[in-house]
């Protein structure tokens, strides 16, 4: 009778749906999220699902959750007051970066802000070489007077991370425990747990983030635990990580950076997770909420990684205009588009949509709540797509008027245009602008977005889906059903699995392969330490032409004897990505080890039910380009769609948390996974 739950908190809804393992019904449930106490929203959306399928919160085995807590208290600046400790002479490294202007011609440029002050940026007398040798010892008796100076002032986090540390972690420890001798409440970080890597900036900036966000994660895990017992609930928490696994509270509480970027990383392992289900092993997940659009490659039914991130963008979606993140992460894209994106004619009379957003509170018009401005589900309100008494079910009504008077104020007016254009415009315009960063996106991943079916779901992403894939040259749109909590199928989909790294910058050629084998094995002790049997592994390395500046990630082949097959696929990675190899005669070199350990990936399998009845509810009025304009279009029950129903665009397909609108081209067809699929 086991049941477990996977949760998500977003930045309007709050979501989360209840799985029997052992017959995979499933109730899902949304709730507006609650910043200022999101564990609220969380227990409210349980409350509502336990009651609906009639179980006891003791009941539940095992809950999963994601969250935007960590990232959210970087932006806002809602850390501990945190000081860094790091090699004498380099205190300033945080904040000269890496010297580079991500707008060369913008003479107000806006850098990003150091986590830390300079005020609370020590010298420490310590050097270590780059080899790991020492050249000066680390001064302890005047780490342990620094320590209690800065206890004395109410500084409770410490980072340490001093030059070459991923070569000889020695001093680091032993500075930390100067720290904590003298101030044993304190939180410290230091780089070579956290970050053993080269490249002294982003491990620093990653060290400090780690640390400034710590307390206020175990306070939050602490609370979350509190209240889901207060509920009865005996089972285990896990937190999502940013790299698709998912690991204890204490592991969470210990890297909580690792969780930069949970709650997305959910929705791109849903992708993965029914792309495989349904025999699409490649596609491109595209995951629409309240606030952003997100956009993941799966390639070979897996996710893509990335072993860095930016946080806190002053330029919002601009690259190298945030603080670097040095974890593991799925890669992909986020740009502010959302059906909370706000819409304004600019002071060149030009139409805009985001990346601002009304949020959770007021948010848009329709929700009337107190929103004013015009915003996207506004607009898709007016132009059809969303039944104003059907969103989430019915629990939620849309005010129409509203949402019409905002836009005809906002947008129409200042524009002269009539309102249902105006609506088009905003709708139109969040799509051109999704369809061209997610392209670029992919062509710079290696791959052809043409080739690559889109996966949408959010709450607003089939409504957008397809407009999004044509605009893309797609080939087609699949929509799961559930596609308003798709993040949280992926939280329940995902293996407990954490991520390793080692620094050793050794040339292929000559490679001494006893202690390649020597460091790859202690990682994948540890990660069976961590996770315990069963556990796989899987072995990759960063590599490069010696003299270039960045590395490639290169999987180890099976059987590696460390010669002509890691260069085969280093050639093969990197003639993928850049069309062409290096010039002809110049060594390779391995500057990075990484081990990802993972445990079994459960068995999920929903126990998806519909068919019964008339599907087609019957027409409404709603904007098709194709037609000039305002249409009858049918409307569908997604409940009642069996597999193998098929029928033709234009349509509006209603379920519970999202709406799926397609256009008068496309073919549509109920998969055997349930999934609604539309070629054209």
């Amino acid at each position: 009778m086991a049941y477990r739950v996977g949760v998500d908190i977003g930045g309007t809804f709050t979501d989360l749906i209840l799985v029997r393992d052992a017959t995979g019904d499933f109730t899902v449930a949304k709730a507006l999220t609650t910043p200022d106490d999101p564990a609220r929203a969380v227990a409210a959306a349980l409350e509502d699902a336990l009651s609906r399928a009639g179980v006891a919160a003791d009941e539940v085995a095992q809950i999963i959750h994601g969250t935007t807590l960590v990232t959210n208290a970087i932006i806002e600046r809602k850390g501990a007051r945190t000081a860094l400790l790091t090699t004498a002479g380099f205190r300033d490294a945080l904040e000269i970066g890496k010297e580079a202007r991500f707008e060369l011609y913008d003479i107000e440029l806006e850098l990003p802000e150091p986590l830390v002050p300079r005020y609370l940026r020590f010298d420490v007398p310590q050097r270590t070489l780059a080899d790991g040798s020492t050249a000066q010892e680390l001064d302890v008796e005047f780490v342990e007077r620094l320590a209690r100076e800065l206890a004395a002032a109410g500084v409770d986090a410490v980072a340490i991370s001093f030059l070459h540390s991923y070569a000889n972690p020695e001093p680091e420890h032993r500075a930390r425990d100067a720290v904590l001798r003298v101030a044993p409440e304190a939180r410290v970080s230091i780089s070579s747990e956290v970050v053993p890597e080269i490249r002294e900036y982003e491990r620093t900036s990653t060290t400090v983030a780690n640390v400034y966000v710590q307390r206020r994660t175990e306070r939050y895990l602490a609370d979350m635990q509190a209240r889901l017992s207060g509920l009865g609930f005996e089972g285990a928490l896990r937190m999502m990580l940013s790299g698709g696994g998912i690991a204890t509270p204490e592991t969470a509480a210990r890297f909580p950076i690792r969780l930069l970027e949970s709650g997305p990383a959910g929705g791109a392992l849903a992708a993965a997770h029914y792309g495989r289900a349904a025999g699409i092993r490649d596609l491109l997940s595209f995951d629409l909420g309240g606030t952003t659009a997100k956009f993941a490659v799966i390639a070979g039914g897996e996710p893509l990684l990335a072993a860095e991130f930016e946080v806190d963008r002053r330029y919002r979606f601009k690259k190298g205009s945030g603080l670097p993140i040095k974890t593991q992460v799925i890669e992909m894209i986020e740009i502010g588009a959302g059906g909370g994106s706000i819409a304004r004619v600019d002071s060149l009379g030009l139409l805009r949509v985001g990346p601002d957003s009304s949020g959770a509170d007021p948010g848009p018009a329709a929700y009337g709540q107190g929103g004013t401005e015009p915003t996207v589900t506004d607009a898709d309100l007016v132009l059809g797509y969303l039944d104003p008494g059907f969103f989430l079910g019915g629990a939620m009504p849309l005010d129409v008027d509203a949402a019409q008077q905002a836009i005809e104020a906002k947008v129409a007016r200042p524009l002269g245009l009539s309102l249902e254009e105006a609506a088009w415009g905003i709708h139109q315009a969040v799509n051109e602008g999704m369809a061209g960063a997610s392209r670029v996106h992919v062509i710079e991943r290696g791959q052809d977005p043409r080739a690559l079916p889109v996966f949408a779901f959010g709450g607003a992403g089939p409504v957008h889906g397809y407009r999004v894939a044509r605009a893309l040259g797609s080939p087609g749109l699949l929509a799961p059903q559930g596609a308003g909590v798709l993040s949280t199928v992926g939280f329940l989909a995902a293996p407990p699995a954490f991520d390793f790294v080692r620094t050793w910058s050794t040339p292929l050629e000559g490679l001494d392969s006893a202690r390649a084998e020597r460091l790859l094995r202690e990682m994948e002790a540890e990660g069976a330490g961590l996770l315990g049997e069963p556990v796989t592994h899987r072995r990759e390395v960063d590599m490069r032409y010696v003299g270039q500046g960045h590395e490639i990630r290169v999987p180890v082949p099976d059987g590696e004897s460390w010669g002509g097959g890691l260069r085969a696929a280093f050639e093969s990675e990197y003639s993928r990505l850049y069309n062409r190899l290096g010039p002809a005669g110049v060594p390779l070199e391995i500057t990075a080890w990484r081990v990802r350990s993972s445990g079994p990936r459960p068995e999920l399998s929903l126990n998806v039910r519909g068919g019964a009845g008339e599907a087609r509810k019957g027409t409404r009025q709603a904007w098709m380009p194709e037609a000039g304009g305002m249409t009858e279009v049918p409307v569908y029950d997604r409940y009642r769609l069996a597999p193998g129903h098929r029928f033709e665009g234009p349509a509006i397909i209603e379920e519970r948390e999202s709406t799926l609108v397609v256009g008068p081209d496309a073919h549509c067809v109920m998969d055997e996974q349930w999934n609604l699929v539309a070629r054209w």
